[in-house]
């Protein structure tokens, strides 16, 4: 994109095609520096949701619940609404001084805001400044985040020989499961190491401050390497951007660019890798009822077998093409999400697939007087109406069950195949009166679903193991094809001079927001409606709109040559 806003980046690479020859040992510094960099980033960053419940209970300890929960959504969600503006903030100093330098700046801010979480008081020690701190640490987190994976891939990509840049930046689209395996492993040994009660004291805070390690080795190995060809080439010839942002989202020419990145590649790979890597652990601990030791052996061991694809479809997008490769998952997806899950189901659980089949749950009721059946701050009760009543054990429970209109004025009933249980009346029943009979609703229903076959959680001896992590295998390969050229496809699509702030601003809204977002949406719509699967549709949509916009308006790139 020159300053007038016409596309450089357009441009064909019409040298001649030579037969690709071994990686160089300065080729292989650079991708190993740039990937094992970004790889510490995301084990940083996963560290957080891995232990949640143990941060909680030493930061959020000393206020009412409902503030507790909040802070607690804050600290969680902060690393992901932050991503787009450290996007905006490091993209323009990556197009201004330099590729290197800048992912060196977020690799610091990453790594020492890791660390500190470790040494930070807790609630008990220091009060309120212990979660708002830890907060702020999380933002600090994100931003860095939001600057680290343009910077890594636009260095590769500027490094790569022609015709391989699919196959040089698909090992940097595996360090986010990478880092998730490595923090997931530290967590895991630590634990049996140290007992549970010795880690929730002080065991937890071991994986935070040996980060200041992982901060030292990265530091000194990017620290080898010399600036991006291309970036320096710029500037030898006085032709880097002097505003980088203006060029970037200010004129058309660019602009557009930007928004296809987003809604015809990004957002659908953003919702495919949260669905494969993230809901399906939800779904095979919350829904399926698996015991999250096993559902945690079986997604690692599915995650494993599916990171070599990752390599496999990034050399593949330099022989065919990227959009073919990321279209296709995104349609495959659309199509493949439902009967893969509900195959899931039936291997995880078969007992609980069984009695949905034989034994459907219906709730009948007036729909008016049913409240939505989500309360991330847990200050609603469910207890105003007999439609609430009867739902909110369902919710509670991950039932799955169909929604039947009543008549104003109806009570509502849970019918478990034929058998029928009507839930109290509220405006009938003391308060004294009401938690009783509540109580005793849930008993009769539970009652009900274990006479027709309902499990209380999955009998470990009935999942099926190898049809599990094949059926997770099939949805990673989805989240594969459509992640490894992403990067190359991000750095093709834009010119070098506003590369990395072009291409940074929509990856981290497609993960971070879309993506990021995902497990408490669809979490939200299952609780909501009593559809197990419904929560499904937010992926299958998005995934959806993004076949339609990048396969009627994305251009294939895999032939420009990125140094204008």
């Amino acid at each position: 994109m020159n300053a007038q806003g016409t596309s450089a980046a357009a441009t064909p690479d019409t040298t001649p095609d030579t037969p690709p020859g071994p990686v160089k040992q300065s080729e292989v510094k650079v991708i190993t520096a740039a990937s094992l960099g970004t790889m510490f980033e995301w084990f940083d960053f996963y560290l957080y949701g891995l232990l949640a419940s143990y941060i909680s209970a030493q930061f959020f300890s000393g206020v009412n619940e409902t503030t507790a929960f909040i802070l607690a959504l804050a600290a969680f969600a902060a690393g992901f609404a932050i991503r787009p503006l450290g996007s905006v903030v490091f993209g323009r100093i990556g197009d201004l001084v330099g590729r290197k330098n800048t992912f060196l700046i977020t690799m610091v801010l990453m790594g020492l805001s890791t660390f500190a979480v470790g040494l930070l008081p807790s609630y008990a020690a220091i009060g309120i400044a212990a979660p708002i701190i830890l907060v702020l640490l999380r933002l600090i987190q994100g931003l860095a985040v939001g600057g680290e994976y343009g910077g890594a891939a636009t260095y590769v990509a500027e490094h790569a020989p022609k015709g391989r840049r699919g196959f040089f930046t698909s090992f940097i689209q595996t360090t986010a499961t990478i880092g998730l395996f490595a923090a997931l492993l530290m967590v895991i040994g630590l634990r049996a190491l140290l007992g549970e009660d010795a880690f929730s004291e002080w065991g937890w805070r071991i994986p935070f401050l040996t980060s200041i390690f992982l901060l030292a080795v990265s530091l000194w190995i990017r620290l080898q390497l010399a600036e991006s060809p291309v970036f320096q080439k710029m500037k030898d010839e006085g032709k880097t951007s002097k505003a980088p942002l203006t060029e970037a989202f200010a004129r058309w020419g660019n602009l557009k660019f930007v928004l296809l990145a987003l809604f015809g590649a990004v957002a659908g790979q953003g919702v495919i890798g949260y669905t494969g890597q993230f809901y399906t652990l939800f779904y095979l601990e919350r829904i399926a009822d698996v015991d999250p030791a096993t559902s945690n052996v079986l997604l690692v061991s599915a995650l494993i077998l599916a990171t070599p694809t990752f390599v496999f479809f990034g050399w593949l997008s330099d022989k065919i093409g990227r959009k073919k490769i990321i279209m296709t998952a995104c349609v495959l997806a659309a199509l493949t999400l439902f009967p893969l899950f509900k195959a899931l189901t039936h291997a995880a659980n078969p007992e609980l697939a069984e009695a949905v089949a034989r034994s459907p749950v219906t709730v009948m009721a007036y729909e008016d007087e049913c409240s939505f059946q989500f309360d991330p701050i847990g200050s609603n009760t469910f207890d105003r109406t007999s439609c609430d009543i009867a739902k909110a054990y369902l919710a509670r429970d991950g039932v799955n069950y169909d929604n039947v209109e009543a008549g104003p004025g109806t009570l509502a009933e849970v019918r478990v195949g034929e058998v029928a249980i009507a839930a109290p009346d509220p405006d009938a029943l003391s308060p004294a009166q009401l938690a009783p009979a509540i109580a005793a609703f849930r008993t009769r229903v539970g009652e009900a679903l274990t006479a027709a076959g309902y499990p209380e959680e999955a009998d470990p001896d009935k999942v099926n193991r190898p049809l599990v992590v094949a059926i997770i295998f099939a949805i990673m390969l989805l989240v594969t094809a459509a992640y490894a050229p992403l990067a190359a496809m991000l750095v093709e699509l834009f010119p070098s001079r506003i590369r990395y702030t072009s291409m940074s601003l929509p990856y981290h809204i497609g993960n971070g927001w879309f993506g990021g977002f995902l497990p408490t949406v669809a979490f939200a719509m299952v609780a909501a409606t009593g559809d197990i699967y419904y929560g499904l549709w937010y992926p299958v949509l998005v995934c959806a709109m993004t076949a339609v916009v990048g396969i009627l308006f994305l251009p294939e790139t895999f032939r420009r040559n990125i140094d204008d």
